[in-house]
């Protein structure tokens, strides 16, 4: 874990770089207490160590199913349970889950340092429990995220790609039809590939979506209040958890949500090929 020492930052962003329904904006003062984080995502090998401690099922195991990305499907053999009418390039894959992450047949050889996907909320607060630490505030994974940098687009600062140098795992080329693959990787990567930010984070942009403990809301932060709101949590109810950060398929031309003050949700059985999760703590 990383420690935090918290105090007062600027959260959200009104640049108009994102989408009014994700409720980005506007800028508030946020104070937090001091808390840790984890400097990367929890790994598939640290996943597996929860897993064979514990017996643990993860909810795609038990719905028999996951959302994975056409583009990793094989040829043939896989039983597609159906499609999202909004984002096609998903399929609900049959025995996809968090050991098999492209369907039966996949594995997890060389990628012992990726970050576990197809796993939901519920799973994420399951292994959460299970090592005595706790999800991120979607507050405190912001101010994790930026680094120390005040109102910038990326960890790094403002520029994508700064010098040409890549520094996080998105998509390039034209989505969904062809990833040029840029910036070394076509799906996820190492936890701790790509430079950290200034407070020893890695990966906070790109590679997989991460879990944070609250209920999404795209307007419970707008009541225009002056003062610093202090260690917010969410509104106490909602359908949908945040998640943060972006990942390998965010691109541009639809899905620009790899920005520190980006922010989406999904509901907490909901588990994806592109969804992880990091752990924090008190103190």
């Amino acid at each position: 874990m990383v420690g935090l020492p918290g105090g007062e930052f600027l959260m959200g962003t009104d640049d108009g770089k994102g989408f009014p329904q994700d409720g980005e904006g506007p800028v508030r003062k946020v104070r937090l207490s001091p808390f840790s984080i984890s400097p990367h995502a929890t790994t598939n090998a640290e996943f597996s160590g929860f897993v064979e401690a514990t017996g643990y099922r993860t909810e795609a195991e038990e719905f028999g199913w996951s959302f994975v990305f056409y583009g990793f499907l094989p040829a043939a053999g896989v039983k597609i349970k159906g499609m999202v009418g909004a984002a096609p390039w998903w399929r609900g894959v049959e025995g996809a889950f968090w050991r098999e992450p492209e369907g039966p047949g996949s594995g997890l050889e060389g990628r012992a340092d990726h970050p576990v996907v197809h796993v939901s909320h519920n799973d994420a607060l399951a292994y959460c429990a299970w090592a005595g630490v706790r999800l991120p505030t979607e507050a405190e994974w912001e101010y994790a995220a930026r680094g120390g940098l005040k109102g910038r687009r990326f960890p790094w600062g403002n520029t994508l790609t700064p010098n040409r140098e890549h520094r996080c795992n998105i998509w390039q080329g034209e989505f969904p039809a062809r990833n040029t693959t840029e910036d070394g990787y076509r799906g996820t990567c190492p936890v701790d590939a790509f430079p950290p930010n200034g407070f020893g984070l890695f990966n906070v942009s790109g590679n997989v979506w991460e879990w944070c403990s609250d209920w999404f809301s795209a307007t419970a932060h707008r009541d225009g209040g002056k003062a610093p709101r202090g260690d917010p949590a969410g509104p106490p109810s909602g359908t949908a958890r945040v998640i943060r950060g972006g990942s390998y398929l965010c691109h541009r031309s639809y899905c620009n949500r790899y920005r520190v003050a980006a922010r989406s949700s999904n509901t907490p059985d909901s588990s994806t090929g592109n969804t992880g999760f990091r752990c924090a703590a008190d103190g």
